[in-house]
């Protein structure tokens, strides 16, 4: 097992590899004002009952369990233990516990994943090259081709849904999704409910062969429902950072990827994007900066309706 990690501006990337085969993608944003991991200090700001709000590092958390003593207005160290996240109908504030040691940042990907390969900015991009792409593919478009089928995935606000779809042999294709279920769960940080809609299977054999490939190769810790009659399976997962599906619909994510591709290039670049892409990028200028520092030219932003994902090119 390898790992690459590569630094360019607003985001650190890496990619966990066995072989050719992605196993695991990581996105850090570094407008992340609280990183799962991070130690700081926390002010309580409301409580409610077991419960309160904190402002902790410019944003704000709710810290679970409060301690009784833990007063209105006092100021402690917290731990972030779970990341926040949109689900595109309500916002889930981080959450944060007591830490009774010291300040500290969030662990990097680099202590995450040690022995990592650390990429360059320049030359050759191997991060694509070791398949990035083709991961952020399967996060924009929600879908996941494997021998036989696709998979569907369909976030909402309860849970994430995962439909099955493929001709053939039902069977042959249950087993063959459920081992692209397993290895997406890894490769894309899916955590939290996840409900799998499979093939309608023929009797209860059928089924438990189905059920246990997921338990073999689900990444732990985990825990599932039997298969049912209809096809459908749950499966449970601590969800304590965003998964790349979720990283894919926050607002920047599109203009950090074209910012990672820009800086291999050279000279003066020209970043081509929807107006709001543009208008993000505008409002970060550091971003724009550092983009230039590495290419060693100007950086021009054009906005273009109908332009995509957007495009960077040489200016």
């Amino acid at each position: 097992m390898t790992a690459l990690i590569e630094a360019a501006p607003g985001a650190t990337r890496a990619l966990e590899l066995d072989g050719d085969l992605v196993v695991a993608a990581h996105l850090d944003r570094a407008d992340d004002p609280l990183p799962v991991g991070l130690v700081a200090p926390a002010r309580l700001v409301t409580r409610d009952g077991k419960r309160g709000l904190v402002a902790m590092a410019g944003a704000e958390a709710m810290v679970e369990p409060l301690p009784a003593d833990w007063r209105q207005g006092e100021t402690r160290l917290a731990e972030v233990v779970r990341a926040g996240w949109s689900d595109g109908v309500r916002d889930k504030q981080a959450r944060v516990t007591v830490h009774d040691a010291r300040a500290c940042p969030a662990p990097s990907l680099a202590q995450r994943l040690p022995g990592a390969v650390v990429l360059p900015p320049h030359g050759p991009d191997r991060l694509a090259e070791a398949g990035w792409d083709a991961v952020v593919e399967e996060a924009l478009s929600a879908r996941i081709d494997f021998p036989g089928g696709q998979l569907l995935l369909a976030p909402t606000p309860a849970m994430l849904v995962i439909d099955v779809d493929g001709p053939g042999d039902p069977q042959a294709l249950a087993e063959a999704a459920a081992r692209a279920v397993a290895a997406a769960v890894r490769r894309l940080g899916l955590g939290g409910p996840i409900v799998v809609d499979f093939p309608t299977l023929g009797g209860r054999a059928a089924r438990a062969a189905v059920d246990a490939i997921l338990a073999e190769m689900l990444p732990p810790p985990f825990e599932k429902t039997a298969i049912n009659g209809f096809g459908l399976v749950q499966i449970i997962r601590p969800r304590t950072r965003r998964s790349l599906v979720d990283e894919a619909r926050r607002p920047g994510f599109a203009a950090l990827e074209l910012l990672r591709r820009g800086m291999r290039l050279v000279g003066p670049v020209r970043i081509t994007a929807a107006p709001a892409v543009v208008a993000w990028l505008h409002d970060r200028p550091a971003l724009t900066v550092e983009l230039s520092r590495l290419t060693g030219g100007a950086t021009q932003l054009e906005a273009r309706d109908g332009a995509g994902r957007g495009h960077v090119q040489q200016a």
